[in-house]
């Protein structure tokens, strides 16, 4: 009832599936005679299944051209059972085998398709014949009857081949499009790969960094400990022994008192006055109990004073390792503000740490690299590696702090620091905060809770944090750049002053 798969011959000449006649003598009770199951002639011994090469070459031939037909989906609607279509009409609404295709009029007025069951959708709704048109202005497709009688008399037509291709080029157009915004996404995407695959090999580093840093620390801490519990235990035997010693001494002077007592009251009992007269006088050993006093008070206790001192040496260790953790500490001295740069509306202080709001001009000459507004730069910049400064806010309510490029504008709005491409800070207006970077201000939810404020540059790493020196640190904010010119620390004042500062108290 189907198409041969591996056909055999049977010594009777008729041809069956290898694996159906197989089956078919298998599944038999009585295996001491086989049957043809078209001729029903009986072999006794299994006979051997010869391939039919030709019918099998048929065959094979015929599977692949069904395979192709079966994906359609789509049969003939002649025959009694399912018969793979080779055509649909779209006239008649059919599909056909090959076999109802011969007897097809293949007149011109019909029209053979690829097998297809939307054969509905190819006809117009309303008139009932084939869409050949399509109507640019109401961009559909239609039939003749429609362009002449129908609802687009008058429009501008095109053949479906023209608008097809019309639409393909536009769809050329939009998948270049979609090529290049592919390729974009997997540059974006590569570099977030590669961005990803470097912070990993950064935290990596700083987890190596960390871990070597605190087995430092705990080996630092064991010896230290161990010092300092040397030290109590040599103090405590130095103390042991001296009170030893003392006591010593106190027992032969008890002794001695002993011995004199007894003498003093054998000449109190004597009748002779010549014989007490003529004896030596006991001498005054009442004075060395002060004497040993004394000495119980200069040596008798632990030196107390130098332990603190070796205690002393942990926080010394902290300040390293938490240096040597987060990032190379910036002394104080080390940030100056240039005042060839500080606006003539600024006073900088003769350390050149603090920067006051002048009520009256300053005396400066004008030169392009000072700034109009109230604004002024470090004399320093920082093109690699990580550094840090602070600064001391709590003077004014009008500030903005951060970093800049020497190439930042002298002059205009567009000078102030994060109102230009080129800088990056926090700013303070009244009782606002917020971080700023070319015009986009970012407003922070509430007020910082300190006056104190730290600027950390990681240069290699493209960012810029801020942090409030409150307790515990709190971060602010981190901007991320790629830096193309040296950093220089920035200061603006609207009102009052601020006053870089730093030391270890920020640790």
């Amino acid at each position: 009832m189907e198409i041969y798969r591996d056909p055999v011959t049977l010594p009777c000449g008729h041809n069956f599936c290898r694996g159906c006649i197989t089956r078919t003598w298998d599944l038999r009770d009585d295996l001491t005679e086989h049957r043809c199951p078209e001729c029903h002639r009986i072999y006794r011994k299994r006979p051997e299944l010869v391939r039919n090469t030709t019918l099998h070459n048929i065959c094979e031939a015929f599977h692949a051209t069904e395979t192709d037909q079966e994906q359609t989906g789509v049969f003939c609607n002649y025959c009694d059972f399912p018969v793979p279509a080779t055509k649909s009409c779209l006239q008649c609404e059919t599909s056909l085998c090959d076999h109802h295709l011969r007897k097809h009029d293949r007149s011109g007025e019909h029209t053979l398709l690829p097998p297809t069951t939307d054969l509905g959708k190819r006809k117009c709704p309303i008139h009932k014949k084939v869409l050949e048109l399509f109507c640019t202005e109401d961009d559909a497709c239609v039939c003749v009857s429609c362009s002449v009688i129908g609802g687009h008399v008058g429009h501008k037509m095109m053949s479906l081949g023209e608008a097809s291709e019309e639409k393909k080029k536009k769809l050329r157009n939009e998948l270049w499009k979609l090529m290049a915004e592919t390729k974009k996404a997997e540059k974006r995407v590569q570099s977030l790969e590669e961005g990803g695959r470097k912070a990993q090999e950064k935290a990596y580093g700083d987890t190596e960094r960390v871990t070597a840093l605190f087995r430092d620390l705990r080996r630092r801490l064991v010896e230290l400990e161990k010092r300092v519990l040397s030290d109590i235990t040599r103090q405590a035997e130095q103390v042991s022994k001296y009170y030893d010693d003392v006591i010593r001494q106190l027992e032969i002077k008890k002794e001695e008192l002993s011995r004199k007592m007894r003498h003093i009251e054998e000449l109190c009992n004597m009748t002779d006055p010549l014989t007490v007269l003529q004896e030596s006088d006991t001498g005054d050993l009442c004075d060395t109990e002060d004497r040993h006093d004394k000495q119980l008070h200069d040596g008798g206790d632990m030196d107390v004073a130098g332990i603190s001192y070796t205690l002393h040496t942990l926080s010394d260790i902290m300040y390293q390792v938490i240096g040597g953790i987060y990032i190379h500490y910036i002394r104080p001295e080390d940030i100056l503000l240039d005042v060839t740069t500080a606006s003539n509306y600024l006073h900088i202080s003769n350390d050149r740490k603090t920067a006051s709001w002048a009520d009256r001009r300053q005396n400066r000459p004008e030169t392009p690299e000072r700034f109009q507004c109230s604004q002024v730069l470090s004399s320093q910049s920082f093109s690699s590696g990580r550094h840090y400064w602070e600064v001391d806010v709590g003077g004014s309510d009008r500030w903005r702090v951060g970093m800049c490029y020497p190439s930042i504008a002298r002059r205009g709005e567009q000078s102030l620091i994060g109102c230009n491409n080129m800088s990056w800070g926090l700013c303070r207006w009244d009782n606002k905060y917020y971080t700023r970077h070319n015009w986009r201000e970012i407003q922070l939810p509430d007020r910082i809770p300190s006056d104190r404020v730290r600027i950390y540059l990681d240069y290699e790493a493209g960012q810029i944090s801020i942090y409030a020196l409150c307790d515990p640190i709190r971060h602010l904010h981190t901007f991320t750049a790629t830096f193309t010119d040296p950093l220089h620390a920035g200061l603006y004042v609207g009102r009052g002053c601020i006053k870089i500062s730093g030391g270890n108290q920020g640790l």
